[in-house]
């Protein structure tokens, strides 16, 4: 617990950070800033020694840790609204929201609006941190390696199997008994009112590709994999690192 404590405690927080830097004109924060910062961030991070993170194997806890430490190495230097976790997204000026994962197993949860997220994407994109986490028992210190830093625009954060699906059947003249039936076999959580709205949404404006695994929950459950492999090659997918 002492461990625990000491995590959260040592990063400034992003109010702190706001607070100290009043008397400075800061930037406004833009996507593009916003990636070049989040790659500068990796960078450096992958070579911290951080003492908190020794022995720490709760993976929220040190995705807690690396968001807040990004927050405030942002507002050191540009000025942007902040969300947290009881407003929504992270960065809502931008419509952004910060992912931390391990490479173990890249995947994070995120609210659950309404199944059309899954066809037509979660409504804003993603800043995703993946990391390996090592100890080093001579410095007594925790090291996150930032193995890949993906910017997924929102127009990409549909689900894979769920477009890539849609647009097959709409390529074979599909109906709307046909998609209605694709709904109900993908397990879509929608009742027989929503699912024919849906149908007729998608027969009018088909989705486009999403590039992330979106599984059926309380909260979404989404999985990286393939954002990560497709980074840099696919429109919408900004490798980072």
């Amino acid at each position: 617990m002492r461990k625990m404590l000491g995590l959260f405690s040592k990063p400034a927080t992003v109010k702190t950070k706001i607070l100290s830097m009043t008397s400075r004109k800061l930037s406004n924060l833009t996507i593009a800033s916003l990636q070049s910062e989040a790659r500068k961030f990796a960078m450096e991070e992958s070579v911290h020694f951080e003492k908190s993170l020794f022995g720490v194997t709760d993976g929220k806890a040190v995705g807690t840790y690396l968001e807040h430490k990004f927050q405030a190495f942002l507002a050191g230097r540009y000025d942007y609204s902040h969300g947290n976790s009881a407003k929504g997204i992270d960065i809502p000026s931008l419509d952004v929201d910060i992912k931390v994962t391990s490479i173990t197993q890249p995947q994070s949860s995120c609210p659950f609006k309404n199944a059309r997220q899954k066809i037509y994407g979660l409504g804003y994109s993603l800043l995703v941190f993946v990391y390996e986490k090592h100890d080093d028992d001579r410095r007594k210190a925790g090291q996150l390696q930032i193995r890949h830093t993906v910017f997924i625009q929102k127009e990409q954060t549909a689900d894979y199997q769920t477009t890539s699906g849609l647009l097959a059947l709409l390529k074979n003249n599909a109906n709307r008994d046909d998609i209605t039936a694709f709904f109900s076999e993908r397990a879509l959580p929608l009742d027989d009112i929503a699912a024919t709205a849906l149908a007729d949404e998608v027969l009018t404006s088909p989705p486009k590709i999403g590039y992330l695994t979106i599984s059926n929950a309380l909260q979404w459950r989404l999985q990286y994999s393939r954002a990560i492999e497709q980074a840099g090659t696919v429109a919408g997918l900004v490798r980072l690192v």
